[in-house]
């Protein structure tokens, strides 16, 4: 196999398996937090932000 084979080789799987593989990631990350277990985690994120507002004074 020359350089020049394997460098298409190597574009093609980049070019469909490889793009397959970032959308399937993508969608896996994206979905993650509508899952059906993952609502309490959820809010106590969200309410983080408000918690122990009066530390240090």
């Amino acid at each position: 196999m020359t350089d020049h084979s394997t460098y298409e080789f190597l574009r093609q799987m980049a070019d469909s398996w490889g793009l397959l593989a970032m959308l399937i990631s993508f969608l896996i990350l994206a979905l993650w937090p509508f899952r059906p277990g993952a609502q309490e985690r959820n809010e106590q994120a969200a309410n983080a932000i408000f918690e122990d507002q009066n530390d240090g004074e």
